[in-house]
């Protein structure tokens, strides 16, 4: 079985698979970790979105102090950067307006926004073989983990690495722009 990066499994099917306790643990553990690590990214984001706001919101009084304004300008304008990612992170990302093709084997019917468009019926309908059949249904929650794993990645995990870096950077060259005022003035001195 062959992977792409955007989560669609190409090549064979998977091995006839028999019903294990074993397997389904697994499953239940690694979705479970998953959600675990969505919950994490959303903490992680709300608190840089909190960070960087109050520092924003205290640093404008600063903006007339000649002595403090592009140290502050520089720090305000990585805080918004900081807010932009964090924000995006958490930010629900579904098409709501496209139907999913069932017609294609690597669907994945387990996820919500998937099956948003499609009646109850057709849903049920789409997932009676899957039931029916366990190397299927192990199959969907195979494809269903490994998507998890590239949204938690790809779209969480990324932009609050970006969020972080923003502000790091922002506290840095806040910091240095400081450094630079302070020895102009005292070179004018």
């Amino acid at each position: 079985m062959a992977l792409k990066g955007n989560g669609i499994v190409l090549g064979e099917e998977l091995d006839p698979v028999k019903p294990s306790g074993h397997l389904d643990q697994l499953f239940r553990q690694t979705r479970a970790y998953h959600a675990q690590l969505s919950q994490m990214a959303d903490v992680k984001a709300s608190m840089m979105l909190t960070l960087a706001s109050l520092i924003s919101t205290f640093s404008i009084r600063y903006l007339e102090d000649p002595y403090l304004r592009w140290p502050v300008v520089v720090l305000i304008c990585f805080c918004l950067a900081t807010i932009v990612s964090a924000a995006y992170a958490v930010m629900p990302k579904l098409d709501l307006r496209t139907r999913p093709d069932l017609d294609n084997p690597h669907k994945n019917l387990l996820f919500f926004g998937t099956f948003t468009n499609l009646e109850y019926d057709e849903w049920v309908q789409a997932m009676n073989p899957i039931m029916q059949d366990p190397t299927q249904a192990y199959e969907a929650m195979l494809r269903d983990v490994y998507q998890m794993g590239i949204y938690l990645g790809h779209k969480k995990y990324r932009y609050i690495r970006w969020a972080y870096i923003s502000f790091l950077t922002g506290l840095i060259l806040s910091t240095l722009a400081l450094v630079v005022v302070e020895l102009v003035n005292l070179t004018m001195r």
